[in-house]
């Protein structure tokens, strides 16, 4: 998946369209709480600045209705606008519409090395349904078209997928983020140093069938831990209590123990508590002994010890979804134990985004481990080897 990245095109005096992923999370003053997103695409936005080139940036922002009103406010991009200004130290134009009048207005006055963000682009219920006349109104505003919002790379909305295609031969190419996140992602499931051991955590088996499939044919071991490993748990006859389980998965959990064999390491003990809540009644028990009135809120001191042994013996580690519920303490104590163990190996570690970033940011192991995705379903996709067609269709080197 060799692509042509921003790079390799000369922008200067031309405009460049570019797909950035500013899907940023924000307080209830519509301050934001964690610019990584923002940050991430910085690489890419000053190449083509400092390079003498007009920028026109598109992002979405949360699900709004698309009907517009109040409802839809709290979902304008205005925010990072602002952000994104401070960053740079320069001005940054933000439209009022999705493609429209003030849309054309501002862009015509762009100069070399200006900057500006169209509303969220998800006002408009074409993007979402990737209809070829939006499409091809995005399109017209530039010369040259960047995809750098990993983040939706799954997606087949028009701003990923429809734009790039109504630009006919003009450059089309990815930016230094989504070059980044393919090197790790696809060389981990391509070329992994071994021994390879995926982490995967979170609520629901069903979220994560297809990649555990996936990773239990070329992993050497698959760690499983987080509320999913309850479901595992009831598929072997074990007690859940009051846990979150999927009991219409319990076959499938069934297939997948029988086709991961000692690949497939599940707890041995769990946390749980009598409430959802810090301060409840814990216990800590064996696995698949959860007494009734209690629930598993994380994995248990042996089976973090357990984990941490295989990953230090890693060459590559990929982790996605945390063990337990890392927001809560006591219930932290097992995703902090595998964040630790990441971070002191010497392995190639890939933290898969979503609940896994946000723990290893939270936990302040960002920076001790080799790469942290931008897109949690994004990374999913990537490490199942599905298409992604908003790569796919442009320009190879």
């Amino acid at each position: 998946m060799a692509k042509k990245t921003i790079a390799d095109v000369d922008v200067a005096g031309k405009t460049v369209l570019m797909r950035v992923d500013f899907n940023v999370p924000l307080d209830a003053d519509r301050n934001i709480t964690d610019d990584g997103r923002i940050r991430g695409a910085l690489p890419s936005i000053k190449s083509v600045l400092e390079r003498g080139g007009k920028l026109i940036l598109m992002s979405h922002l949360g699900r709004p209705s698309g009907g517009g009103g109040d409802a839809d406010a709290k979902f304008s991009l205005l925010p990072a606008a602002k952000h994104l200004s401070k960053l740079l130290d320069q001005p940054v134009a933000f439209t009022r519409d999705v493609g429209g009048s003030d849309t054309q207005a501002k862009a015509a006055l762009l100069n070399n090395g200006d900057v500006m963000l169209i509303e969220n682009l998800r006002f408009d219920p074409r993007e979402k349904k990737n209809d070829p006349e939006f499409a091809r109104q995005l399109a017209a505003f530039g010369d040259v078209y960047c995809n750098d919002a990993f983040g939706t790379c799954q997606n087949l909305d028009a701003s990923m997928v429809g734009v790039p295609q109504a630009m006919g031969d003009q450059p089309k190419v990815i930016g230094f983020l989504v070059e980044k996140e393919i090197h790790f992602l696809s060389s981990a499931i391509e070329t992994p140093e071994r021994p390879f051991v995926a982490i995967l955590g979170g609520a629901k088996v069903s979220d994560k069938i297809n990649v555990i499939k996936k990773l239990l044919t070329i992993c050497d071991r698959v760690l499983i831990g987080g509320a999913m490993a309850y479901t595992f748990s009831l598929a072997e006859g074990g007690q859940v209590g009051n846990s979150l389980v999927e009991p219409d998965k319990v076959d499938l959990a069934k297939e997948l123990l029988a086709s991961g064999g000692d690949k497939l390491m599940l707890p041995t003990d769990t946390h749980c508590g009598d409430a959802f809540s810090g301060d409840c009644n814990k216990q800590v028990v064996a696995s698949g002994k959860i007494p009734d009135g209690f629930e598993g809120l994380d994995i248990g001191p042996e089976t973090a010890k357990a984990y941490a042994q295989v990953v230090a013996g890693a060459k590559t580690v990929v982790w996605n979804g945390p063990m337990g519920v890392f927001e809560m303490p006591p219930f932290d104590a097992g995703t902090r134990a595998v964040a630790q163990a990441i971070a002191d190996s010497e392995a190639t570690s890939i933290i898969g985004g979503g609940d896994s970033a946000a723990a290893v940011l939270q936990l302040g192991f960002a920076d001790q481990v080799s790469h942290v995705s931008t897109g949690g379903g994004a990374s999913l996709a990537m490490l199942e080897g599905r298409p992604f067609a908003a790569v796919d269709l442009l320009d190879e080197k």
